[in-house]
């Protein structure tokens, strides 16, 4: 009897070692809250987006966001979870709140400058929580900032407008007269007087508390500009553009887009538009999350980071013509290179 309990005393110790051993971390790989890192990886991302005025739909800013979303959930297997607001400026924090509350998600993404300071005092409460703010900066270490060089893009669609114009007269739509829509509007002045110094540039500001979802102000401001013979208008005014390109289409005048490609809303009236390629980095944000690569800091895309540029002029590469595509294309590589500097 005595011999019997002895070999089970041995066959339960091995078959304790043999578990033991199963469960052994592989060499050099890291624990982290009870999980090895590639079983940390492989565990499905969830997502929290909280989306700029207009959400989506707005055919601009986030509807490029939303873009990056479905791009990571397709390739990268996330599952996110999406709201958008009437207000961001007194919404967005009680939402945020109820995100980072919840502890469902891997990474909070707040759109746009208006949602800067909810996010920053959420951000402040949660600090094991990951977080992104795009257009604006946050200097916390569990954030991570993701900005553009808007005025690179904007000298790029300024410099078309110029070539386009046949008043000598161009013209501007912006939301209001934030530091961030300003950019938008220097960069456009400054690409417009490089193809043409003596240009007349007008500008307009929407304003108001739905400055970027108000077409109908949109449609009759830019018509104050046609009237004062602006021929060619750009506009930053998320969904409030397709005011502007009412305007545009029923005066037969060109107008040009902004953040996404726009150029199929009115094809031949719509010279190009802006891009601000948001969707990709969204998608590289979410990325670093879900390869434990997440860093809080914070990063500038412009030309050379492939952040802004231009469509491909589907619909009005005849009107523009080759030679000033060309042309356009050696301004872009001069601002990549550094012999053109584009003024904040």
């Amino acid at each position: 009897m005595k011999r019997i309990l002895t070999i089970f005393g041995l066959m339960a110790t091995l078959m304790m070692f043999v578990v033991a051993c199963g469960n052994k971390p592989a060499e050099g790989e890291q624990v982290k809250e009870g999980k090895t890192a590639s079983e940390t990886k492989n565990v499905k991302k969830n997502i929290a987006i909280v989306y700029s005025t207009g959400g989506k739909g707005d055919k601009s800013f986030n509807d490029s966001a939303f873009r990056g979303l479905q791009k990571a959930q397709k390739e990268l297997g996330i599952t996110f979870k999406e709201y958008e607001p009437k207000d961001p400026s007194s919404e967005a924090k009680d939402i945020l709140m109820q995100y980072a509350e919840s502890g469902e998600y891997d990474l909070i993404i707040g759109v746009g400058y208006t949602i800067k300071d909810s996010l920053t005092a959420v951000a402040q409460s949660f600090p094991d929580q990951k977080f992104a703010i795009i257009d604006d900066e946050i200097k916390l270490p569990n954030v991570v900032s993701l900005k553009y060089k808007e005025e690179e893009g904007s000298f790029l669609v300024g410099a078309v407008a110029a070539m386009m114009t046949k008043t000598g007269t161009i013209g501007f739509v912006g939301a209001n007269e934030s530091d961030l829509i300003k950019k938008f509007y220097d960069g456009y002045e400054q690409g417009a007087k490089y193809v043409k110094p003596d240009i007349k540039v007008l500008k307009v500001y929407i304003g108001g508390s739905n400055a970027f979802n108000d077409p109908a102000s949109a449609k009759a401001k830019t018509e104050t500009l046609i009237q004062q013979k602006a021929d060619v208008l750009y506009h930053a005014s998320g969904a409030s553009g397709a005011g502007v390109f009412q305007a545009v289409k029923e005066k037969n005048v060109y107008g040009i887009g902004v953040d996404s490609d726009q150029d199929s809303l009115y094809p031949g009236t719509i010279l190009t538009s802006m891009m601000k390629y948001v969707d990709n980095t969204v998608f590289d944000t979410i990325k670093s999350v879900v390869d434990g690569n997440f860093k809080a800091e914070t990063k500038v895309f412009g030309i050379k980071e492939n952040g802004v540029g231009t469509t491909n002029f589907e619909f009005t590469k005849d009107k523009i013509g080759e030679e000033n595509i060309k042309k356009l294309e050696q301004i872009k590589q001069d601002i990549r290179d550094g012999k053109i500097v584009v003024k904040p």
